[in-house]
């Protein structure tokens, strides 16, 4: 197995890790922030590095593999739906926004399958996508520290820092959200021919 896959597979293996962490009570504070925050924000940045890594590895050694090419997209919505979730059960976020996250996934991922099996072309992420990605794992990257909930800083007197990273953090995963509908909407109404051909 090549170096890029192996990195997939290890950003795999840290999905279960993040998910425990919450239910190991780890007490303490660094800087102000909960320990528990601070380590499951390392788990989510490294498995990050290892998505940016493992395709550029690949791409440079020349060894992108079916496997590679069929796990790594998975390996990428396991760790973000993962984050998404733990950040719903912290009550930092609503419900709302993984599953308008989850909706987009399934319909770009069904979208893509057709779209390889009629006509074998593999779909890339447009513009909304790219937007989409960067402001996601940014947005989950800040929101994992921070120790107040989605728009608190409309109502909530907080410290500068405190006021920075929830206005940053709400508003960058907002834009997130937007991004994924509207990347979604691209997808579907560029394969529209292909989608109703048949019907």
């Amino acid at each position: 197995m090549n170096l890029a896959n192996k990195l997939t597979l290890f950003r795999i293996i840290l999905v279960p890790i993040l998910v425990i962490v919450p239910y190991l009570n780890i007490g303490g504070e660094l800087f102000g922030i909960p320990l528990e925050y601070i380590i499951l924000d390392l788990i989510f940045i490294i498995a990050s590095i290892t998505d940016k890594l493992d395709g550029s590895i690949a791409r440079k050694r020349n060894e992108i593999t079916t496997f590679g090419k069929f796990l790594d997209p998975i390996a990428d919505k396991l760790i973000v739906i993962s984050a998404l979730v733990l950040l719903v059960e912290y009550g930092k976020i609503p419900g709302w926004i993984p599953i308008i996250v989850l909706v987009r996934e399934f319909l770009v991922s069904g979208y893509r399958l057709i779209a390889v099996e009629k006509n074998g072309e593999v779909i890339a992420a447009n513009f909304w996508g790219k937007l989409k990605t960067v402001t996601q794992m940014v947005a989950i990257a800040i929101m994992l520290i921070d120790k107040y909930n989605y728009f608190d800083f409309v109502s909530v007197n907080m410290s500068i820092f405190d006021l920075i990273i929830n206005s940053l953090g709400s508003i960058l995963i907002t834009m997130s959200v937007i991004a994924t509908i509207f990347s979604g909407w691209q997808y579907l109404k560029n394969g529209k021919s292909i989608l109703l051909e048949d019907m």
